[in-house]
């Protein structure tokens, strides 16, 4: 059960096939918890939600739960799973870094990272638990910035595709989406339904950003491979200077 009863439980994976854990893993689980250290873990405490797809592959789609550690100013640092409590799966890392810092990157390299604006002004990427107002500030922090994700497991299913039993073949690369429309509305409808994360308020609270946003890089990197959608406030591509 999460810590803030305002935070709905979540889990929308498989569960991996094997034997249970038997009296010796559960022993050295135990003094593995007074003797050995988990700092590098500590830390990762800023929780949101969010969609994406496999890059270059509209229809592979899936809800991604990240655990983020702050950093610094320009930089945060994220582990993915496919719902927030227990059971839940690892299925890959997520990268956030400012615009001051994607600045810095060598010119092949930004290829491999998509643009926050929509996720922030859409109101598709949340925060549970927070109120509306802080998870605002929270978002503001976001505008302009941009992620490199890996995903190592696809253990929701995703369109057609069932569900992975376990880490099956290469890391994909996810992409953002950056039109309103992208994301498959059933996928969309149950996330806001189950975890009580109406869009609407967001977009009108973070609304007060929009002066902040700047074009982005990648935004039109797979505008064409989606059909029916409308511009996003906020999202311009860098290069063609289109929504």
């Amino acid at each position: 059960m999460p810590l803030n009863p305002a935070v709905a439980n979540r889990s929308t994976g498989v569960v991996p096939p094997g034997r249970p854990g038997g009296f010796e893993l559960a022993l050295l689980d135990r003094g593995a918890d007074v003797l050995q250290t988990t700092a590098p873990l500590a830390g990762f405490d800023v929780y949101v939600v969010g969609f994406h797809c496999v890059k270059g592959e509209p229809d592979l789609q899936m809800e991604a739960h990240h655990f983020c550690k702050v950093v610094n100013a320009d930089m945060l640092q994220c582990v993915l799973f496919d719902g927030n409590t227990r059971d839940a799966n690892l299925i890959g890392i997520e990268y956030i870094v400012s615009e001051a810092l994607y600045g810095t990157l060598p010119e092949e390299e930004r290829a491999a990272w998509h643009p926050h604006n929509h996720e922030v002004f859409s109101g598709e990427l949340v925060a549970p638990g927070l109120p509306v107002a802080i998870e605002t500030e929270l978002m503001g922090h976001l505008v302009n910035s941009y992620g490199k994700t890996w995903h190592t497991w696809h253990s929701t299913p995703m369109g057609e595709h069932p569900p992975q039993p376990l880490p099956l073949g290469d890391p994909m690369l996810m992409w953002s989406f950056n039109r309103e429309g992208e994301v498959d509305e059933a996928l969309r409808r149950d996330r806001n339904a189950a975890m009580h994360t109406d869009p609407e308020p967001r977009k009108a609270s973070r609304a007060k950003y929009l002066d902040r946003a700047h074009p982005q890089q990648g935004v039109a990197t797979m505008r064409d491979a989606f059909s029916g959608t409308s511009p996003t406030p906020g999202v311009v591509d860098a290069q063609d200077g289109r929504p």
